[in-house]
C-alpha cells in the first residue's frame, strides 16, 4: 500500500469511526504510584534477605543458610538429604572457587556441563537426580531466583534434574525484578554481553490449571534448595 492509498484508508476509518484522525499520540497520564521501582527499598539488605527467604519457604523451596567456608560440606549434606545419585553441574567458576565442584566430584557421579557437546548435557541433564547453578540475584518479593544463561551455564541444568540446588549470596538479593532491569540496562549501556537468556525461577515447578488441583513438578524439578551464603 502506497503513502497516498494509506492515508485515503486511515481517513476513511477515522471518519467511520465518528472522530478525526490522530496524528500525535495522546500524552501518558502521570503513574499512580512509584511502587515498581521503590517497593521494598526501604529494607536493609539483611531484611531484604529475611523477606526473600520467608518468601521462598512459602513456595516450598527448601533454604538453607552457610559461611562461604562451610558452603561446600552444606552442599554435600543437601545431595544426601536428596538422595545422591548423578549429578550436574554448571561450569562456573564460581562453584570451583567455592569448592563444590570438587566436593560434588569427589562424592557422587558427577558431570561439569560442557558447551561443545550439546547432546551428552541434554542427556545427562535428563538423567540427573541433581542439577547445581550458581544464582546471579535473589528477589525479596518474590523469592524468586534469577539465572545467566551461557554458554557454561545451561539452562539443562535447572531444569531438568528431579532436584534443583541454586547458591546465592546474602549480599546480591535485590528488593524486586525492577532493580534487575536497572543492573541489566547498565550493563547494555557499558557495552559488557549479555545472557544469552535471564531466567526468574520462584521455586519448584507448580501447576494449578487441572481442577484447580496444585501438582509439583510437572514442567521442572519436584525440588527446589537454595543454599544462601550469609557474606553480609
Amino acid at each position: 500500500m502506497d503513502l497516498q492509498n494509506r492515508e485515503n484508508f486511515l481517513n476513511k476509518l477515522a471518519q467511520r469511526m465518528g472522530r478525526e484522525r490522530k496524528l500525535v499520540p495522546d500524552q501518558m497520564e502521570a503513574p499512580v504510584n512509584n511502587h515498581p521501582t521503590t517497593r521494598l527499598t526501604h529494607l536493609s539488605q539483611q531484611e531484604l534477605c529475611n523477606e526473600f527467604m520467608n518468601f521462598a519457604k512459602v513456595l516450598l523451596v527448601d533454604v538453607v543458610e552457610t559461611k562461604e567456608a562451610d558452603v561446600a560440606q552444606a552442599v554435600l549434606e543437601v545431595c544426601e538429604k536428596y538422595g545422591g545419585g548423578n549429578i550436574v553441574l554448571n561450569n562456573d567458576t564460581r562453584l570451583e572457587t567455592l569448592g563444590i565442584t570438587d566436593a560434588v566430584k569427589a562424592k557422587f557421579d558427577s558431570y561439569i556441563w560442557d558447551f561443545t557437546n550439546r547432546e551428552e548435557n541434554i542427556s545427562r541433564s535428563e538423567q540427573a537426580n541433581i542439577g547445581i547453578v550458581y544464582g546471579e540475584y535473589g528477589l525479596a518479593e518474590s523469592g524468586g531466583i534469577v539465572l545467566f544463561a551461557s554458554k557454561d551455564n545451561g539452562r539443562s541444568t535447572s531444569l531438568l534434574p528431579t532436584t534443583s540446588i541454586v547458591i546465592v549470596r546474602k549480599s546480591t538479593v535485590l528488593p524486586r525484578v525492577a532493580q534487575l532491569a536497572q543492573i541489566l540496562h547498565e550493563k547494555a549501556q557499558a557495552g559488557e554481553r549479555m545472557p544469552s537468556c535471564v531466567n526468574i525461577i520462584s521455586g519448584p515447578s507448580a501447576t494449578a490449571d487441572i481442577e484447580l488441583i496444585k501438582v509439583v513438578g510437572v514442567h521442572g524439578p519436584v525440588s527446589k534448595i537454595y543454599v544462601v551464603i550469609d557474606d553480609l
